[in-house]
């Protein structure tokens, strides 16, 4: 039988007293933060709290498939908005949260799909209007009042912005013939109607590898693959007007997320942005400047980044950050998104370089830490990964400011996770590895990420639509069946428990790692890794005097001991979390023993002359 020791008590008692004074070479101006520096709450505005029903249903009347809204479906708006998220900012300072990351807030589609597969746009992918939040949301002065009120309390706010693609508007005439299915360059090229026998149009037109305008001013028709047709009743629905003209989609079908069409088709049916035509560049970059200018946010979530070509993040990310620079908003935060879920860092390092993007999301960390903590793999594996930070541009360094998670609202709850690869684990255990993961991603290298709810225990019962509960009481039958770990609530009822042990553990983890640079800005050392499921340790290292930081973990259900390498100086050492021995064993080693899915976070105290 497991026997877990959960090392809460002894991790809040160091956390006061750290959290009483400012971090050594703290910056009083949060703007003055660097990525690196900031805890992360990334929430579904829709799904956390709703501070106006009267804005439930948006902009629209009607029933469920023209306002979008039914707390009861979990593919439709629950109410939440801009309100709700400005009236609980206390509780998320209180969590330790300085930077709040919101799925997009942009006018959305209120309802996609076939008849009897509708769902809306509650999560808020499938834009309209790019100008202005969606009504189910709130206002663009709701927007302002809210972003305020995070800076007031030192805490950034970083939009989640898409470029790839808008709602889905644009059909195509002879697209149910194929089920929409994507034509390639190669068969139906920019210079023929349909397939190289057809027609030929667009003289003069090189191509989309040549981006200047006197190439694309010669791309006039857009049939060359499919007939792009929009319906009259949607035919001005996008903001600005430019977004209207199929001249600024690719029409080539739907992605398979393979290969060519990854890049040129319509990423599950939505319109896929020209992003090599000038006009998109430039339409796409007057959009997102005029956030920055308008709301003074922190910076930008960019949601399905590899889909869109590099020539379009070489000219974007360049015209983001010098208008950054003219608002006075130093580290302007740009992380992509590249979703792959191993635990390499090669495939995703490859954007940052080819691409240009500042960082992107850390898909190989969240990868390393399933593989740890839901398939018992060798902690081999998170050193392996970690050894791939030089692959970055910018190398070691740049990786400090990578976001790191460990679930989100996609792939599903990292709860729900390890359950799916431990079908029979109690709830007792699933608690212990979920606060482990928590503790690790709070103290090693990156920008942590807490995906809303799992503070609160949420398990969902899947990914997307599945892992999007309601924080406020829920009217959804399939959330509230869930068995919530470490507490007896259920979603039917407001989940905002500050006693939750992994409320108590994220906020106290958070103090230590304000108070402490070295677990921030710190270079980081692996220190010690086994080829099966067992101990991992790793050195960080304060960047202003040097002091070294240990934070071993073990990854099993059964105590287990290791003699840690550190530096030969260390003498002495000081617990922040867990449990760290007083001293070092001898020059150059300690030895740790930690209980079942422990951990400790020490800091060297003294050292030899």
């Amino acid at each position: 039988m497991i026997r877990l020791a959960l090392p809460l008590l002894a991790l809040g008692m160091s956390a006061c007293a750290h959290a009483q004074s400012p971090a050594p070479g703290g910056r009083s101006d949060f703007r003055e933060r660097e990525p690196s520096e900031e805890i992360v709450y990334f929430v579904l505005p829709d799904r956390f709290e709703n501070g106006d029903p009267s804005n439930d249903t948006g902009d629209f009347t009607g029933g469920r498939l023209e306002t979008g809204f039914d707390p009861t479906a979990k593919g439709f708006f629950h109410g939440g908005d801009l309100k709700g998220l400005t009236q609980r900012l206390d509780y998320l300072e209180r969590l330790g949260v300085t930077a709040i990351w919101f799925a997009p807030i942009f006018q959305n589609k209120p309802v996609q799909g076939p008849p009897g597969e509708e769902s809306a746009g509650y999560h808020g992918y499938w834009v309209t209007d790019f100008t202005r939040p969606d009504g189910h949301f709130g206002t663009r002065e709701e927007f302002k009042a809210f972003v305020d009120a995070a800076h007031a309390r030192g805490m950034k706010v970083y939009m989640d912005i898409i470029t790839n693609h808008t709602a889905d508007v644009i059909t195509y005439a002879d697209g149910p013939e194929t089920n929409f299915e994507y034509r390639s360059k190669g068969d139906y090229p920019y210079s023929t109607v349909g397939d190289v026998s057809g027609e030929r149009i667009n003289p003069g037109f090189i191509g989309d590898e040549d981006s200047s305008e006197e190439n694309f001013a010669k791309l006039v028709n857009p049939n060359f693959a499919y007939t792009p047709v929009v319906p009259d009743a949607e035919k001005d629905v996008k903001v600005p007007a430019w977004l209207n003209d199929p001249i600024y989609y690719h029409n080539r079908g739907n992605s398979s997320f393979t290969g060519e069409d990854s890049r040129f088709g319509d990423f599950s049916g939505l319109d896929d942005l020209f992003t090599e035509h000038p006009r998109v560049r430039e339409g796409m970059i007057e959009i997102f400047s005029a956030w920055v200018r308008d709301f003074s946010v922190d910076g930008f979530r960019i949601d399905t980044a590899r889909h869109v070509d590099p020539g379009f993040w070489q000219e974007f990310v360049p015209a983001l950050e010098e208008v950054a620079e003219e608002e006075g908003i130093p580290n302007f935060h740009m992380f992509g998104e590249v979703y792959k879920d191993i635990p390499q860092n090669g495939y995703i390092a490859e954007y940052t370089r080819r691409d240009k993007l500042p960082s992107v999301l850390d898909f190989a960390f969240q990868a390393a830490m399933r593989e740890l903590l839901g398939r018992d793999q060798g902690t081999v594996v998170l050193a392996h990964m970690f050894d791939g930070d030089v692959l970055y541009e910018g190398g070691e360094e740049a990786a400090l400011g990578l976001p790191t998670f460990l679930g989100n609202h996609d792939m599903g709850r990292f709860s729900t996770l390890i359950k799916w690869d431990k079908p029979d684990i109690s709830q007792e255990e699933l608690l212990a590895r979920v606060m482990l993961g928590h503790a690790m991603m709070l103290s090693l290298r990156g920008s942590p990420v807490i995906y809303y709810g799992d503070e609160q225990g949420f398990v969902g019962d899947g990914n997307d639509q599945l892992a999007r509960e309601d924080m406020f009481p829920s009217q959804t039958a399939v959330y509230n069946d869930n068995d919530l770990i470490g507490t007896d609530a259920t979603t039917a009822t407001s989940n905002f428990d500050e006693n939750h042990p992994l409320f108590r553990l994220i906020a106290e983890f958070s103090e230590v790692r304000k108070a402490h640079p070295a677990l921030t800005r710190g270079r980081q050392v692996i220190r010690h890794y086994e080829q099966e499921a067992g101990i991992f340790a790793a050195s960080r290292f304060d960047p202003d005097d040097g002091t070294e930081y240990l934070a071993v973990f073990n990854t099993t259900g059964a105590q287990r001991s290791a003699n840690v390498v550190l530096d030969y100086k260390a003498r002495e050492l000081e617990t922040l979390a867990g449990a760290c021995p007083s001293a070092v064993t001898v020059p150059g080693s300690a030895a740790f023993t930690l209980p079942a899915f422990g951990w400790a976070l020490c800091r060297v105290s003294e050292t030899a002359e």
